[in-house]
């Protein structure tokens, strides 16, 4: 048995596409806009948090500068007070010198906070009753004042650190004074707390809803998915919803209605064309055919044999249009015409094509009329330009009757040369005249199969005019006769 070949590249994408799924609109929609609100909610909780912290201590810092300010007065720290500092007693010695001193002391005592006094060396030499044995946190390496957290037994306090200054300008000792946070620290704390656990939930139900709503927002966009999934050549017609609002999403529901139009247009189109060139060709084919096969059957004379023979040359030779007709159509249609655009006199264009198809017009004895010969620069292809004259002529001679004639007028007005072909044939009706330039369209079916048209020319016209920026244009009126209008800007 043979081995089934494995692609090692389409192995690792397909591994990879398995481990790296992509998310779907919705999650993604649903992600960004959580993490985009996680961010803004951090941000804003941050600076709720700041702001409230910040005014919590300014206050506090506040009270304490009051606090220190109003016991400086009160107990007299400064100018006498330091003269009188050296008979204070430590208060670890539990003896007190002068009463002097100790009423100094006794002033310190607060009713909204604690008070101590350190000297020089760091020793605590004065302190309010309230602290009974406890000490207030201090740093005499420090010069200035100071604000900082400390503690009080269990109980939180934020205190402040002021340096006494004697007259020779040195610190001789510090003032500490603290007051109790209570509640409102643990009322911050709490909220801080409760922001931090709150915000993970807050993400998980924003991205739950979020979900949900981007689901319900881009339902037109499933549905879009679901209809393209179920168009086939079946049902080709059928059209996406359009949704209640006219939002974005309506857009995009109209845009790819009108594609789908488009394509159900080019493969209608495509498919007619199809048919129509199958026919064409089926038709001149089961012709040599079935002549071949009788010319065969027996012997036959050589006049015959000579009629039959021109008649599939003259078969082949239509066949050999057709083919040349479809070809320029198919280049046309990809894009690959070269263009060779040159100024060029219109009239020996025209004398040129003229004398061609004359041979042709006098068979059925018509005559060309030319009663307005203006002369004028144009700029074309004259290979192209050449063809869409012998078109229109050719169709113009086909369906004019014999003995009649032709009108051909070429006139300038406004920078612009007008040319225009006039028949006396059956024309055209007008719920058909718009149609002239479609391919294999043919305004009369049985009276077009006499003339061995395919019904291309004047699509080829259309085609070739819009390459080269020629106004092409049909006007008829029924038993009267038909005109085609070729518009050129003048060099």
């Amino acid at each position: 048995m043979k081995r089934a070949e494995v692609n090692p590249s389409a192995d690792r994408g397909l591994s990879a596409g398995a481990r790296h799924p992509s998310l779907s609109l919705r999650n993604r929609i649903a992600f960004y806009y959580t993490v985009t609100t996680a961010l803004l909610m951090a941000l804003v909780f941050a600076v709720i948090l700041f702001s409230i912290n910040r005014i919590i201590y300014l206050h506090f810092d506040q009270d304490l500068r009051h606090e220190a300010s109003e016991t400086m007065q009160n107990a007299r720290l400064s100018g006498k007070f330091f003269s009188e500092m050296e008979g204070f007693a430590e208060p670890d010695s539990g003896t007190v010198r002068s009463s002097g001193n100790k009423e100094a002391i006794e002033r310190l005592n607060s009713d909204s906070g604690f008070i101590q006094l350190v000297n020089r060396k760091g020793r605590v030499f004065a302190r309010s009753q309230n602290l009974d044995n406890h000490t207030l946190e201090f740093n005499t390496g420090y010069s200035g004042v100071r604000f900082y957290n400390g503690a009080v037994g269990i109980e939180q306090v934020r205190a402040i650190q002021v340096p006494l200054i004697n007259k020779k300008g040195e610190t001789d000792a510090w003032l500490v004074v603290a007051v109790p946070t209570g509640n409102i620290i643990r009322i911050f704390l709490d909220l801080k707390n409760i922001m931090l656990a709150s915000f993970p939930v807050i993400i998980l139900f924003l991205f739950i809803l979020t979900r949900a709503i981007a689901g319900r927002s881009i339902r037109p966009v499933e549905e879009v998915i679901a209809t393209a999934e179920t168009l086939t050549q079946e049902n080709f017609g059928q059209r996406i919803p359009l949704p209640g609002k006219q939002d974005e999403l309506y857009r995009l529901s109209v845009t790819i209605n009108a594609l789908l139009d488009r394509l159900q247009e080019a493969f209608e189109r495509e498919k007619h064309f199809t048919a129509d060139a199958s026919h064409e060709l089926r038709t001149p084919l089961a012709v040599l055919k079935g002549t071949l096969e009788v010319l065969i059957r027996k012997p036959r004379v050589v006049d015959h044999y000579e009629e039959k023979i021109r008649y599939c040359l003259y078969e082949l030779h239509r066949m050999s249009r057709l083919v040349d007709q479809l070809l320029i159509l198919a280049r046309y249609e990809q894009g690959s015409v070269t263009l060779h655009i040159a100024p060029m006199e219109f009239s020996s264009a025209l004398e040129s094509v003229l004398s061609r198809m004359e041979p042709l017009a006098l068979e059925k004895r018509i005559s060309f009329l030319r009663e307005k010969q203006a002369d004028g620069m144009v700029s074309a292809d004259p290979a192209m330009l050449d063809m869409i004259l012998e078109n229109i002529l050719s169709n113009a001679i086909k369906f004019s009757p014999a003995g009649s004639s032709i009108d051909i007028d070429v006139v300038c007005q406004s920078g612009l040369l007008v040319c225009t072909i006039t028949d006396h044939g059956p024309g055209i009706p007008q719920e058909k005249l718009l149609r002239v330039f479609d391919r294999f369209y043919r305004a009369d079916e049985s009276r077009s199969s006499g003339t061995g048209g395919f019904g291309l020319g004047l699509s080829i016209v259309r085609k070739l005019s819009d390459l080269q920026h020629i106004g092409v244009s049909a006007t008829s009126r029924e038993h009267e006769g038909s005109t085609f209008r070729l518009v050129f800007q003048q060099r």
